[in-house]
């Protein structure tokens, strides 16, 4: 029996995995999470591009490099349309705008690295 902790989203979990258990045993069941940590501050976000910034946030759902920015500030989008494309292990993740709006602001150019969570854009 081997004894992991593992981090999820900021939670943190303390997991006992057996080994050659044999598939009728029952799996052992996870401990109560530890009292998860403090995140530590965000850094500051990059000045908007196009001016002030918008009152919706679009978000990285995902670490990665920005591969495309297929949004202007000014234009119009609806639902469902691709802010930016991010890329990931080799996959190219596109982000889209949770809701119809204008863009108010778009925060990362090509290359650039993001975390999850970061802010890409804003809309109005």
């Amino acid at each position: 029996m081997k004894n992991y902790t593992i981090t999820v989203n900021g939670n943190v979990y303390d997991v006992v995995v057996e080994e050659g258990a044999s598939a009728g045993a029952p799996a052992a069941a996870p401990a109560a999470p530890k009292a998860a940590p403090k995140a530590a501050p965000k850094a500051a976000a990059k000045p908007a591009a196009g001016g002030a910034a918008g009152s919706v946030r679009v978000e990285a759902g995902a670490a990665g490099k920005v591969f495309a920015v297929e949004a202007k500030v000014g234009q119009t989008i609806k639902a469902g349309d691709t802010v930016v494309v991010l890329e990931a292990m080799k996959m190219e993740i596109p982000v889209v705008a949770p809701q119809d709006g204008t863009v108010a602001s778009v925060d990362v150019s090509v290359g650039d690295p993001v975390e999850a969570g970061a802010l890409l854009a804003t809309l109005n």
